[in-house]
């Protein structure tokens, strides 16, 4: 009996074995397709890697683009306000320069000195001019928020306008488009 159950059990190891070996080799006719169909899954593997690196090349290509017209515009601006700090600098000293030459004088030294301020005062206006800052015209023109800054209201007398510049305290300054003080004023309400 302990023969028979040899027999057995190594006759159901062949079964198990040929079994095997049947679902792991493939037939003929599957051995030919195999190839086929593991080239037809490495070609789309292949043309999914190549769509997922063309698309990161094309986002990389238009980031860089926008940092290129970004760092052009910023540039730009540089350049178009790079004597504002200068000009802010120099405002003070204009003003200055203004007070002086609103003083009367009598005497021919006083004239003499009232003449070099101007001279001074010309060639500064001159500069700035040359640099593209200019006053700010204020006096019987409309309030405006974003250029005049009022440092008092009036009544309205006869022959203004009601929300005009009627007095400027201190001459405001822009550089091409840009404040670089505001008119301080005083304004008819």
């Amino acid at each position: 009996m302990a023969e028979k159950n040899e027999e057995l059990k190594q006759t159901e190891e062949a079964k198990q074995a040929e079994a095997t070996e049947a679902t792991e080799k493939p037939t003929q006719a599957e051995a030919k397709e195999d190839p086929v169909a593991k080239a037809e899954a490495k070609i789309k593997d292949l043309q999914a890697k190549l769509d997922e690196i063309e698309d990161k090349y094309l986002r990389s290509q238009a980031e860089m683009a926008n940092m290129t017209n970004r760092f052009k515009k910023e540039q730009a601006s540089l350049l178009k306000y790079a004597g504002q700090s200068m000009a802010t600098a120099i405002l003070p000293a204009m003003d200055n320069l203004s007070r002086a030459l609103e003083i009367e004088v009598d005497d021919e030294a006083s004239k003499q000195l009232k003449k070099g301020v101007e001279m001074v005062a010309q060639n500064i206006e001159a500069a700035l001019k040359e640099n593209e800052v200019t006053k700010i015209e204020a006096l019987g023109k409309p309030f405006d928020p974003t250029l005049h800054q009022a440092v008092q209201t009036v009544p309205v007398e006869e022959g203004q306008t009601p929300e005009t510049v009627v007095q400027v305290f201190q001459e405001g300054y822009m550089l091409k488009d840009r404040v670089l003080r505001p008119a301080m004023v005083v304004v008819a309400q």
